[in-house]
């Protein structure tokens, strides 16, 4: 794009000698600008592939990343399961982007309270909002506030070190837990729920997770969905972990698996491939090797298809999970459209510890920024946040909460392209000179808030490690605010 000369009257064009957009009026006069300089708001994997992505394309955008908490990466450091090292590996690739010389990260930086939506709109030409998915969607049964329930979010989040999530302490005390859900994070929480001890010790779990999963006498985990096995929404990857982790064995339902062994003709080949490890899982005899490995095995672990929550059931006190009231649903329709109706059935499962992951959901993050409650999200189209020119959403809060990793980077790249199709067609005005993080800046320092640079960010890395290192782990993370704040700014 240097050198690149747009010579329509009202456009703007670029004069690669000086650095800068001029903006061409209709009387030929021209206005120089600095370079443009766009915002984005939350540091996961949504922020830095937006930001990856318009600094790569343009050669001479300065991009700033606000985070709420002192330290980046969101649900790559607080969601990805501790025993999935490998994909984890995309914060090297973020903190290239983040050492870029035209980017920079200010940590502790709560955006809609220490500083408005509206202001970083003043202070920049674009304002991207990429902050995901940080509440819960909630099962709406009688019975979801006893203790003995709890999100998968923020079970995850207290495993992983989230400093809101650092007070859970689940009580793991009882002998079966049921997880509400069939997709990935379910099968993630299972496994940590299920794994020995000594694996997880090589993993960055905290210590207080570990050492409640020590003591833990979880010994059965049913995994529940409302539809069918041809319908299941974890992938086989996740699943496979399931199958081959050890000192467990499944507990599959046969009937559940009726007629589904006559739909995989119809299926698309990644969907094939899981029904058929589940059908191999549930109804074919296992060889002498791992037949033997069954028998030993100390866990369980089951997928239960068809079923839907009624209640969570308290103890006689009313205090405490005692189980859960399931109802029986059948399918209408097929494939991946099939609808779960209910058939009048119902059944108790006993149980200790009820996980609901049955998704994320976005919050709205300041008065001035549109947002639909009812798919949580900010309605967009194509990233551009409608009714609010110069405002743009990526990752989970322009979709909602779906897909991997390499989901939200094609979605973020595309809200990256959206916003650089608007600078160069003129809808973006870049005449105008924008002070960014120097006013911004200015503002927070006014209201006592002192941002977390990358270069502190990295003192806190330092330390992680040192102590995981310490332990025969790859980092032990510090769990609250205050601490990470102590140590960024010693």
């Amino acid at each position: 794009m240097s050198g690149h000369r747009l010579l329509l009257p009202g456009l703007r064009l670029w004069t690669s000698g000086r650095g800068r957009w001029m903006s061409r009026r209709h009387d030929g006069a021209c206005f120089s600008s600095c370079s443009p300089k766009v915002c984005i708001v939350g540091s996961g994997p949504a922020g830095f592939y937006t930001a990856q992505h318009l600094i790569k394309a343009q050669k001479h955008v300065h991009v700033d990343i606000y985070e709420r908490l002192p330290v980046p990466f969101g649900l790559v450091r607080f969601g990805v399961a501790p025993d999935h090292p490998e994909v984890k590996n995309v914060i090297n690739t973020f903190t290239q982007t983040a050492k870029h010389l035209r980017c920079s990260f200010y940590g502790n930086v709560n955006v809609g309270k220490d500083v408005s939506v509206q202001e970083l709109q003043r202070a920049y030409h674009a304002v991207v909002l990429s902050y995901g998915a940080e509440g819960n969607r909630t099962m709406g049964v009688p019975g979801e506030g006893l203790a003995g329930v709890y999100s998968a979010k923020d079970f995850v989040g207290w495993y992983n070190g989230l400093p809101s999530c650092r007070q859970l302490s689940p009580d793991l005390s009882c002998e079966t837990a049921v997880i509400l859900g069939q997709g990935n994070v379910a099968l993630d929480v299972a496994r940590v729920l299920l794994s020995p001890v000594d694996m997880l010790k090589e993993t960055d779990i905290t210590q207080p997770a570990l050492e409640a999963l020590a003591h833990s006498q979880v010994r059965r985990v049913l995994i529940v969905g409302r539809r069918g096995p041809v319908q299941v929404a974890c992938t086989i990857k996740e699943l496979r972990e399931m199958v081959n982790l050890p000192g467990t064995r499944p507990d599959m339902v046969e009937a559940d698996f009726d007629g589904v062994t006559e739909a995989l003709k119809d299926l698309p080949r990644p969907r094939k491939r899981l029904t058929e490890l589940m059908l191999k899982t549930a109804l074919q005899t296992p060889g002498e090797t791992e037949q033997e490995r069954r028998d030993q095995a100390s866990r369980t672990w089951g997928l239960r298809f068809f079923r839907s929550p009624v209640e969570v059931l308290a103890d006689p006190e009313r205090h405490r999970t005692a189980g859960i009231r399931l109802a029986v649903t059948r399918l209408e329709g097929s494939g991946e459209a099939a609808r779960a109706v209910l058939t009048g059935e119902v059944e108790d499962v006993t149980c200790g510890l009820v996980i609901s992951s049955i998704g994320y959901k976005s919050l709205p993050i300041d008065q001035s920024v549109p947002f639909d409650s009812q798919s949580a999200i900010v309605p967009n189209t194509l990233g551009r946040v409608k009714q609010a020119p110069g405002l743009y959403c990526s990752g989970w809060l322009k979709t909602g909460p779906t897909g991997v990793i390499a989901t939200t980077m094609n979605n973020s790249f595309d809200t990256a392209r959206s916003l650089l199709d608007d600078m160069e067609s003129g809808v973006l005005d870049l005449s105008a000179a924008k002070s960014g993080s120097q006013v911004i800046s200015a503002l927070l320092e006014q209201r006592g808030v002192k941002p977390v640079s990358f270069s502190d960010w990295e003192k806190i890395d330092r330390v992680e490690m040192s102590r995981g290192e310490a332990s025969g782990k790859p980092r032990e993370k510090l769990l609250t605010v205050e601490e990470m704040l102590h140590v960024a700014r010693t």
